[in-house]
């Protein structure tokens, strides 16, 4: 028999509130301290006891509050931050009007706070959800919050926790985070008495951003990411953009922020991805910190108890705007890539140097080679670049000489201090071309290189009329598995628009009758077997404008300079001249580098000569 609907006890109802404002230590670590930035803080202190479990004390320098102020503030659905009742205009960080309440629920909550116009501080303690009588308190400025024996009211919440490191590195990301998108504000993090994050004030603008962003995610993102600042309509764009060739294998260094929220959407890690397109490794994700400003009446802040989600009043604007904000600012950086390939040369190279030599019959240039084609491109951030020589003159055969040879090259010297990449001046095992800059040598991986020039030439032709194509002597006739044919006959006026014609052939097979002209003679069979492999794994779940960019690079890279192709001195140096004057061309099709920097003073320091 049914019971009667009744009401429920307050302390119940904050207890299910609390269910969803406060999960673990981080979230009501995260309340806690947007309450602080809220009050205009200046500095926010934390301190840990087992990773937030048994305390977290928050300390900040705020506007502080009366004794009025500090009896509501532990009533559900009180709040300072609402003047005009305007749901739809929300610019404070915390409100959702049920945060302190929630964690005085299922904790021990003391709050002690002061303001300028008061002549000492007062003390509230809610013990489960039970109120004390607020008492007089010793505290100069701003406020102090005490959360201590989480979910002592409801103890089974405690076995979802984790460790206590890991309860403690959630509580870390969730600071970092904010401290972010607040760069003027300063925050120390403590854990059982050890400093884990320490992060003085920065100057409000863009110089005072980097330095923070600096300080989070390192210097060499700060000094080496493309500064971002994209606008359309009312929403703006700001941050820093790393790199394709400084990516990590998860999304942990993709930090997104609205309004000064930091926010966890996966439409928006999607359309990140999308503005960095081709040039990331698959699997592979990139490092940046983005920040998006919209109207506060454009964006509802308050669908997700813990604010970790937003919703946009025009959320394909935003997504636009990231997706084209990101895509424009890769392409202006050119020819820049990061110091993190040309220190992992050296640190290799070091390595390999202080080992005692083997004498098993492996050369040591053979060593040093393998050790580059494992390393990341190094720095150059500015260069003029040349115009491009003869396209295609690097596309005619040599005969093969000595896997490593030096380069009779008539570039001058004026060249080489114009010219990023310098004059070639040799190339190692048929696959790696050495050319001296003014101040360095950069190593280029000639096939790498090349199939990012053919895939921007055949993404350019399709752009204007498609991709010119050469008929075959012979049509081939390719026989596949039967769902590899599907996909690629299901495919076909995509890959017509690339100029390669494929028409069905009976069961099991297909034939191709046109092939890309700036292929040259590709394996045919070949090339459509890696098709319609890429096909079948790319399967229905990608953009249309994401499979095109997969099936591109698949072709592209069938009609470029293979690894073991002998080059001429001219046949280099027009290859890199292109590569200065083509987009992306620091990424090859698959997202790997294309090229190493190592300065003069980097190979100095190698030989101990500084």
């Amino acid at each position: 028999m049914m019971t009667r609907i009744r009401q429920l006890p307050e302390r119940l109802v904050n207890q299910i509130a609390a269910g969803e404002v406060v999960e673990r230590p981080a979230s009501a670590l995260k309340e806690l301290v947007e309450n602080a930035l809220d009050a205009s803080a200046q500095k926010i202190s934390i301190t840990l006891k087992r990773g937030g479990i048994d305390e977290i004390i928050v300390t900040d320098d705020g506007s502080g509050m009366s004794l009025d102020d500090i009896k509501l503030a532990v009533r559900r659905h009180a709040t300072s931050k609402l003047p005009d009742d305007n749901l739809v205009h929300i610019k404070a960080l915390g409100f959702r009007g049920e945060a302190l309440p929630s964690i005085g629920a299922v904790s021990r909550l003391s709050i002690t706070s002061i303001s300028a116009d008061m002549d000492h501080a007062w003390r509230l303690v809610v013990d489960a959800g039970h109120v004390h009588e607020p008492e007089p308190a010793a505290l100069k400025q701003g406020s102090m919050i005490a959360v201590s024996q989480l979910f002592k009211a409801v103890p089974a919440r405690l076995k979802f926790l984790k460790t206590e490191r890991t309860e403690q590195g959630q509580c870390i990301d969730m600071v970092k985070r904010l401290a972010m998108a607040w760069p003027t504000v300063a925050f120390d993090l403590s854990n059982d008495g050890r400093t884990l994050v320490k992060l003085d004030a920065c100057l409000p603008g863009a110089v005072g951003l980097k330095r923070r962003l600096s300080a989070i995610m390192g210097q060499m993102f700060a000094d080496e990411a493309a500064e971002m600042d994209a606008a359309r309509d009312r929403i703006s764009l700001t941050g820093l953009v790393g790199l394709p060739t400084m990516n990590r294998p998860t999304t942990g260094h993709v930090f997104l922020f609205v309004n000064g929220r930091p926010i966890n959407d996966r439409s928006l890690l999607g359309a990140v991805r999308a503005g960095y397109g081709d040039t990331l490794p698959r699997g592979r994700h990139p490092m940046c910190a983005l920040f998006i400003h919209v109207p506060a009446e454009d964006v509802d802040v308050n669908v997700h108890p813990a604010k970790a989600e937003v919703r946009f009043k025009d959320a394909a604007a935003v997504r636009g705007l990231l997706v084209g904000g990101i895509r424009a600012r890769l392409e202006d950086a050119g020819m820049q890539a990061t110091a993190e390939g040309g220190q992992q040369a050296l640190a290799r190279f070091a390595s390999e140097a202080s080992s005692p030599p083997s004498y098993s019959g492996a050369s040591t240039s053979g060593k040093i080679s393998r050790g580059i084609s494992h390393v990341a491109s190094g720095p150059r951030a500015h260069y003029q670049p040349a115009p491009p020589a003869s396209a295609h003159m690097w596309q005619t055969p040599v005969d093969a000489p000595p896997a490593a040879r030096q380069i009779e090259t008539h570039e001058t010297d004026e060249a080489t201090r114009l010219n990023l990449l310098g004059a070639a001046k040799a190339q190692l095992h048929k696959t790696y071309i050495v050319a001296e800059t003014e101040d360095g040598i950069t190593i280029i991986d000639q096939h790498a290189a090349h199939e990012r020039l053919v895939m921007e030439r055949m993404k350019a032709a399709m752009a204007e009329k498609g991709v010119p194509s050469q008929a075959l002597l012979l049509p081939e006739v390719i026989n596949m598995q039967d769902h590899h044919c599907e996909v690629v006959i299901n495919a076909a006026d995509m890959l017509g628009k690339m100029g390669l014609t494929v028409e069905a052939f009976g069961i099991g097979a297909v034939v191709v009758r046109d092939v890309p002209a700036m292929l040259g003679n590709p394996n045919v069979v070949q090339l459509v077997q890696d098709i319609a492999e890429e096909l079948v794994e790319l399967g229905d779940s990608t953009s249309l404008e994401d499979r095109l960019n997969h099936v591109l690079a698949t072709v592209s890279c069938h009609g470029s300079v293979r690894a073991g192709r002998v080059l001429n001195g001219e046949e280099m140096n027009a290859l890199l001249r292109e590569m200065e004057a083509t987009p992306r061309s620091g990424q090859c099709n698959h997202g790997r580098p294309t090229w190493v920097s190592l300065s003069l003073t980097e190979i100095e320091t190698l030989f101990g000569r500084k």
